[in-house]
């Protein structure tokens, strides 16, 4: 049981460290003079010296954002109420395009586990309202991917629409 509990720490930690990458790549590519992502993310990784399966996972996540950034930016807004995309702090969108990114590719992922995170790296990086303005807005994506998810599940998948897809 020990052993169990130990290696789901582990787990917990690289994919906490996953996601920090993650972030700190999106921000820097964000806020830099370089849409490289691959080569900011190794420098970052390298200086940091992370595992490889942190690695693995946070190129993952941000791959899949930059492959739908568009779209991922398109569902914040819409749930932003109030909220012009372009004038929120920049880490807080990168942290709800890396929470919106994981939600919409990576179901074996409890919702309620992006939504820590997400807050949990807003509390960390953010202001001091970072924190509830990210659990707004992401709790809000959840509950309309949720929504969305039990209605075409009861109407069938006939459509071919996936709701997890972005």
């Amino acid at each position: 049981m020990e052993k169990i509990q130990l290696k789901n720490e582990g787990i917990y930690k690289n994919r906490h460290r996953s996601r920090e990458l993650a972030l700190q790549t999106l921000y820097a590519c964000e806020i830099g003079t370089t849409e490289d992502w691959q080569s900011t993310l190794e420098r970052i990784a390298d200086d940091s010296a992370l595992s490889t399966e942190v690695i693995k996972y946070a190129r993952e996540l941000v791959s899949a954002a930059f492959d739908r950034l568009e779209q991922i930016d398109s569902v914040i807004q819409e749930r932003a109420a109030n909220w012009d995309l372009k004038r929120m702090a920049a880490i807080d969108r990168n942290i709800l395009r890396l929470a919106v990114t994981e939600l919409k590719n990576y179901p074996q992922v409890p919702a309620k586990v992006v939504i820590d995170e997400a807050v949990e790296l807003a509390k960390t990086y953010g202001t001091d309202d970072s924190g509830k303005f990210v659990n707004g807005i992401i709790d809000s994506i959840h509950k309309k991917m949720k929504k969305q998810s039990e209605t075409s599940g009861k109407e069938g998948s006939s459509n071919g629409t996936n709701p997890r897809a972005v």
